[in-house]
């Protein structure tokens, strides 16, 4: 994972992407025992094509290919590690990424997405395996409540979590 890492780095000082953060359930392994995932989730902050309202992933794509990386189905292999580029996609995902804890891993600067933001986008996407993930959160990661409170309120998801906590 280490050089899958300097290759999103590289990517980003070239300005491919304004910034990343790892996302999903690679980003969970950060703060809970480690969990079987076969992907690293990467989430990007894109630039609108011509000052639009749509993003294109095209460049990510064209740069990874110039490297030698090829599209794997949903993913591109780099460095023997699939990866995954959901945009962020709502304001959520925005905040999570603009605010990603700056981690070393092993050596390599990287950003992961903070448990609280996790945990609201595990809410919001609301399957099976995100309310398994809820709890491995709220029982292995140190969680700042207050944050995490305010993340909630700001992105309505108070009601969900009461639910899926009670």
């Amino acid at each position: 994972m280490k050089r899958a890492l300097e290759v999103l780095n590289d990517l980003e000082k070239q300005g491919v992407f304004s910034r990343y953060a790892i996302g999903g359930a690679m980003a969970s392994t950060f703060y809970t025992e480690p969990v079987l995932t076969f992907d690293l989730d990467v989430f990007v902050l894109l630039q609108p094509v011509n000052g639009g309202g749509l993003i294109s992933f095209s460049p990510i794509y064209e740069a990874l290919r110039r490297r030698g990386y090829e599209e794997e189905t949903e993913t591109v292999s780099i460095e023997g590690i699939p990866v995954q580029f959901p945009p962020a996609y709502n304001s959520l995902t925005d905040e999570a990424a603009a605010e990603a804890r700056e981690i070393d891993y092993d050596g390599v600067p990287t950003r992961v997405a903070r448990a609280e933001h996790l945990i609201a986008i595990c809410l919001q996407t609301g399957r099976t395996k995100d309310r398994a993930r809820v709890a491995m959160l709220r029982e292995q990661a140190t969680l700042d409540l207050n944050l995490l409170a305010d993340i909630l309120k700001r992105h309505q998801l108070e009601e969900k979590w009461k639910r899926w906590t009670e």
